[in-house]
């Protein structure tokens, strides 16, 4: 090692100091240096153009692998031509050190450190390289490792995050030519590209979610995130902190760091609110600030937060009878309400019928393992008389249970009827008429029941039809409210009346 170098003496000068301080601070910096030489397995010190000026003799040893032969083709030329991969002038151009990294090349794989060297004024005049170790994939496996393993998990995470965002479906994902879709995907793409917020209106099981997906990925927001909300599913004393998130500390049990909601996740991108008619009124309230001002303040905090989303909602519920009914606001429903797009029921799309059961058995086999099977048109005729209350859910409910119950690679109409009640007096040959009851005497009603007052007659039919709903979901309520076409709501509503 050379003892002396100019950089070393500005590195060590300092003026404004008496001299038995100088003497000790140039003694310590001496010693620092000697210390580096001694202990780090290579050295070298570039100038503020980025040249090597000097190299220690543990460098030395790496130059035949850097393809140099001797000490005079390495020195006075630019780092970055020597040695590939450094940072060397990234440490000169910001002055700030690198302590600990790694630099791989064709000598290797090497831990090294890079320190800025500064003159009287503060002012970078050059860089010390330090090599700490050579190799250190075999003298530090266990971190090497460790930090592999954490640079894979954050990659995955990176496309996990990635994935999650993507839109799952487009607009080939709906399935069907009848006229009533192709005017349904018409009005969708024109929307598509603008950041008017969409309501999509129909019965339970039409689709809604997965035109709200088309809608984002044909959008200019395809990019940014879909995040979806079912306001059903969550309690009304949750549903704030899922909406606008929850501040550091915010009440006893609060994670300490906060946690984001769902609009700041959906930020730049799309935020679809399923089962919008079921909202609380307080709810309500402060999505229409949301839809207005385009902010919110998390739950706890006074910080305002900008939220740039795009609102898609959707409901199965008559939105004009609940504002009707003061159960909705009506500016929110003015505001949600901007373009409103309808999606036909099953029943009045019938001419898709075949393409949708094709497509639905080939996915049942997909996710089950279970061969495809193939709808005889006997069958197909009987699932056209359905009236597919449930809509598309139903079906695929309906021909996963027929599939499930048979071996057989061709479904008929027989095999539908444990799963379709209705389907097995379809299936029986036709028996003549009974021949009409004679007329009843005049002033005699012709019916076999009492006249009663029609909201008696009607309030008996909707307890029947809840009863029925409740034995057929096992008592599950939300369920029994989409079998229904009526909101959880209102049916929480007709049971409490029907307990009086």
């Amino acid at each position: 090692m050379q003892a002396e170098t100019p950089l070393l003496d500005d590195f060590v000068r300092a003026p404004d100091l008496p001299r038995d301080a100088r003497s000790v601070l140039e003694l310590t910096a001496r010693s620092m240096f000697q210390l580096f030489a001694e202990t780090a397995e290579g050295m070298l010190v570039v100038d503020r153009a980025g040249c090597v000026v000097w190299i220690s003799d543990g460098y030395k040893r790496f130059l035949p692998a850097l393809g140099f032969e001797r000490e005079c083709d390495f020195v006075g030329h630019s780092i970055d031509e020597v040695v590939p991969n450094t940072l060397m002038r990234d440490v000169i151009e910001t002055g700030r050190a690198i302590l600990v990294d790694l630099l791989t090349n064709r000598a290797g794989t090497f831990l090294v450190s890079r320190i800025p060297l500064r003159d009287e004024a503060g002012e970078v005049i050059g860089a010390l390289g330090l090599v700490l170790m050579a190799h250190p994939e075999s003298t530090m496996q266990p971190l090497m490792k460790k930090f592999a393993r954490l640079q894979r998990e954050l990659d995955d995470a990176r496309q996990q995050l990635a994935a999650q965002r993507r839109p799952k479906h487009t607009f080939a994902s709906i399935i069907g030519s009848s006229p009533q879709v192709l005017e349904v995907k018409r009005q969708a793409r024109r929307v598509a590209q603008t950041d008017s917020t969409v309501l999509l209106l129909g019965e339970t099981g039409t689709g809604k979610e997965l035109l709200a997906h088309a809608i984002h990925a044909a959008s200019p927001r395809a990019a940014r995130a879909f995040v979806g909300v079912n306001i059903a599913a969550v309690p009304d004393t949750l549903l704030e902190a899922e909406f606008f998130g929850v501040a550091p500390g915010a009440y006893t049990g609060a994670e300490r760091r906060g946690r984001d909601g769902k609009l700041r996740l959906a930020d730049g991108g799309t935020l679809f609110l399923d089962e919008i008619g079921d909202m609380p009124l307080a709810m309500q309230a402060k999505l229409l600030r949301v839809l207005q001002e385009q902010e919110f303040e998390p739950l706890g905090s006074n910080q305002v937060i900008k939220a740039d989303v795009r609102v898609i909602a959707a409901t199965s519920c008559d939105l004009p009878r609940l504002v009707a009914e003061g159960r909705f606001r009506e500016d929110l429903y003015y505001r949600l309400n901007v373009v409103p797009i309808r999606l036909p029921a099953l029943r009045e799309r019938l001419a898709d019928l075949d393409v949708l059961v094709e497509a639905l058995e080939d996915d049942i086999a997909r996710r089950s393992g279970m061969p495809h099977r193939e709808v005889t048109p006997e069958a197909l005729r009987v699932l056209r008389r359905h009236p597919w209350r449930g809509n598309i859910r139903e079906l695929r409910n309906v021909l996963e249970q027929a599939s499930m119950l048979t071996d057989e690679l061709r479904l008929g109409a027989e095999h539908f009827a444990a799963v379709l009640p209705e389907a097995d007096e379809r299936t029986r040959p036709p028996q003549a008429e009974p021949e009409p009851p004679a007329a009843a005497p005049q002033g005699q009603c012709a019916t076999a029941r009492p006249l009663r007052p029609l909201p008696e007659a009607i309030a008996e039919l909707e307890r029947e039809s809840i009863d029925a709903a409740l034995r057929v979901t096992g008592g599950n309520k939300l369920a029994a409210a989409r079998l229904l076409g009526i909101s959880r709501a209102t049916l929480y509503e007709k049971l409490a009346a029907f307990r009086a």
